[in-house]
């Protein structure tokens, strides 16, 4: 971690007083190395690209890091990535439909199999063969409620895991889910994730309060940074909910409060009481999409445990989605900030302003390592 703060303060004096820089050449330029806000994803990762129910019957396009895909499910109900793109015509195969295990592009019916061939023309003529063309089909898999896409090279997909997201199912925790569309850069959410000073921004509508930064860790695929930091609400005390609506009434007492960057994905924990998942899917330098989970345990009520697994279901669907409001909320007042940096980012791609927080500083060297600079 010394080496990490040390190679942390090399910095240009105009980053250290956070002034604009000196007409010209920006000191990363001078380098020769691309921007941190322009930087592209490491595509040997594994990207939830679409929530496993918005999959149905119908095709499903989605977009990540500028390959537009068509995502749909074959007569098994597995699914399938291919690119969204009829080499016919060039129109979207996401506006046709799915026939067996194939997908038919609405424009003059051609047909398309799960590894990218062209399957049926249904107006071939006998002297014809089908046409060589290929779709790139995408390894996919489906975990955890979501659907997952490997962008990368199809050969090391079976060498890397999707982030677990265990809660999903578990009938210990009651999971709430919304999604953020951020016209920003990823680096810029990820930032705001890992850094627990910006609850300034969000007031009455978090849970924790006075974080202090105590441990922080980090090497190829992960940043780790532990807070201390204080609570008000107690899962097994139902009436403290209402210090979300009362600052008045607030008791804190302390909880361990810890954030980690599973490149590309993000974890953090409060206490034993709270799980929160962001995962990612960039699209381009200047949008990102991701979804962001919220689960709570019930591991502090043991009679609950106790009772048949049809009500503890029952318990979980009628409960789930519960904490959404609030994560909305969360989320309209991030996305306001991340997109204001993006301008600014945009209007003068030189400027860096001083950091103080390590972790982001830790974060930023992540993203130049996976990125591959």
């Amino acid at each position: 971690m010394d080496g990490l703060n040390r190679e942390a303060t090399v910095t240009t004096q105009d980053q250290l007083e956070g002034s604009p820089p000196s007409p010209g050449i920006s000191p990363i330029a001078a380098l020769g190395k691309v921007p941190l806000r322009q930087m592209g994803i490491n595509l040997n990762h594994w990207y939830a690209v679409a929530q496993s129910a918005d999959l149905a019957a119908k095709p499903l396009a989605v977009t990540l890091w500028h390959q537009p895909m068509v995502l749909y499910r074959d007569r098994t109900g597995s699914p399938v990535a291919v690119e969204d793109r009829c080499p016919h015509r060039q129109v979207k195969l996401s506006e046709g439909t799915v026939t067996g295990d194939n997908i038919t592009c609405a424009y003059h019916g051609w047909q398309f199999a799960p590894d990218g061939h062209c399957a049926h023309i249904p107006y071939l003529e006998p002297q014809q063969k089908l046409p060589t063309c290929t779709l790139r089909s995408y390894p996919v898999k489906e975990q955890d409620g979501f659907i997952w896409v490997f962008p990368g090279e199809a050969a090391l997909a079976d060498q890397v895991t999707p982030l677990a997201v265990p809660e999903w199912e578990h009938l210990n925790f009651i999971g709430s889910l919304t999604t953020i569309d951020v016209q920003a850069h990823y680096s810029f959410l990820i930032e705001n994730l890992m850094d627990m000073y910006h609850g300034h921004l969000h007031g009455g509508a978090q849970v924790w309060a006075n974080p202090v930064l105590r441990e922080l860790t980090a090497d190829d695929t992960h940043v780790h940074a532990h807070y201390d930091a204080e609570s008000y609400y107690r899962i097994d005390k139902i009436w403290s909910a209402s210090q979300l609506i009362f600052p008045a009434l607030r008791q804190l007492h302390p909880e361990p409060l810890d954030v980690y960057y599973h490149y590309p994905h993000w974890r953090s924990t409060l206490g034993e009481d709270f799980v929160i998942y962001c995962l990612f899917c960039p699209v381009s330098e200047t949008h990102t999409r991701a979804y962001l989970l919220h689960f709570t345990s019930l591991g502090r009520f043991p009679k609950l445990h106790k009772t048949p697994l049809a009500v503890r279901r029952f318990f979980k669907r009628s409960f789930t989605n519960s904490a959404s409001f609030v994560l909305r909320r969360l989320v309209r007042e991030d996305v306001l900030m991340l997109e204001q940096e993006q301008r600014a980012f945009e209007q003068n791609p030189s400027y860096r302003g001083p950091e103080l927080n390590r972790a982001l500083t830790a974060v930023q060297q992540l993203i130049r390592r996976q990125a591959g600079e």
